[in-house]
């Protein structure tokens, strides 16, 4: 697994065209405004003019040899830049003490074409910033536009997903907050996606994937999770999620909806749901084969892989329409009622 590990020395940080030198310069970022449209950004940062009032909404810093610029997610996730080749790139922001911990899993498991991969790590004194390639949107808005996928589609993009899911399975990891959010394009044409973070796996000890915790997304939650005051199979427990994802792309909603999260729960322990018969035989096969009641029935991420239905959906790939004249709520995938944290049900 190799990527670059480094810790910087303080670099001349320019902050309105006026260079100086810091020893801290991961901690103390210094904001510049954006204000022309013609402006542009030279290796030393100087803006063409100095503005009258410094803009504190938009910052844009420099973390070695690249611009941190606008928040993507809270504090801790920004789009960034390389100074030079102006790629674009996603910066992730840790806790010194803490990062390693954060990124254990990338470095447990190693590359993967469907997994995101960290490209470099800078060290300042009380941060480490660690870059990521960036992505081109997810597939939960994606699959929210489209309404469902047409089923050659749906194939290509699920072997994806459930291949990275596989490897980690392979590798000792149990991924647990499995959902169509945390698997973004990694190109514009929307033909590959990776799963875009390892921060909320567990890595196993050893073979058995016991879990305790009750961690998830509640549209996603297995119903041995929902039943169980001991353990559960966490690999099993992410092959659900995958299945509910696999139902929801094909679909265009979850194969479990409800408003009120008692009444959704209920609905996932029972584990009744409908197929519709627009969908042909392989595919309506693999999403009963996955979403089981019972864990130890349902098939492993590896054997999704080997499953007919991928190799025979490409001359099936007419049979499902888009269906974008629906517009019943049930067969929305919802923004965010579903999409909260598992855990505040259970506190």
């Amino acid at each position: 697994f190799l990527m670059n590990l480094q810790r910087s020395t303080p670099i001349n940080i320019s902050r309105y065209g006026r260079s100086r030198h810091k020893s801290h310069d991961f901690e103390e970022l210094s904001c510049l405004r954006t204000t022309e449209s013609n402006q542009s950004f030279s290796p030393n940062l100087g803006s063409p003019s100095p503005p009258e009032t410094p803009d504190s909404s938009h910052c844009i810093s420099r973390i070695g040899d690249y611009l941190l610029l606008e928040p993507l997610e809270g504090d801790h996730v920004f789009r960034a830049a390389h100074l030079h080749s102006g790629e674009e790139l996603v910066c992730k922001v840790f806790d010194i003490g803490r990062y390693q911990e954060s990124l254990a899993a990338y470095f447990a498991l190693g590359q993967h074409q469907h997994i995101n991969q960290i490209l470099e790590i800078l060290l300042g004194d009380t941060r480490a910033y660690v870059f990521f390639e960036r992505s081109y949107g997810d597939m939960h808005s994606f699959v929210r536009t489209c309404k469902k996928l047409r089923e050659d589609e749906a194939a290509r993009l699920f072997y994806q997903i459930a291949s990275a899911v596989a490897h980690c399975h392979d590798n000792g990891l149990v991924l647990r907050d499995l959902k169509l959010r945390k698997f973004v394009f990694k190109s514009e044409d929307r033909s590959l996606v990776k799963l875009e973070s390892l921060e909320d796996t567990y890595i196993l000890d050893g073979h058995d994937d016991s879990l305790s915790d009750k961690h998830g997304c509640p549209a996603y939650v297995s119903p041995e999770i929902l039943n169980a005051s001991g353990s559960y199979s966490g690999k099993a427990a992410d092959v659900w999620s995958l299945g509910v994802m696999l139902y929801t792309i094909l679909v265009g909603r979850y194969p479990f909806h409800d408003v009120e999260p008692g009444s959704l729960f209920s609905k996932i322990r029972r584990g009744h749901f409908n197929i519709p018969e627009a969908l042909t035989p392989k595919a309506k096969c693999l999403i009963r084969s996955i979403l089981r009641r019972e864990p130890t029935e349902r098939l492993t991420s590896r054997e999704i892989l080997a499953h007919p239905w991928f190799a025979s959906s490409g001359a099936a790939g007419g049979a499902v329409a888009h269906g974008r004249g629906e517009r019943e709520q049930e067969q929305m995938v919802p923004e965010v009622n579903m999409e909260e944290e598992l855990e505040q049900f259970f506190s």
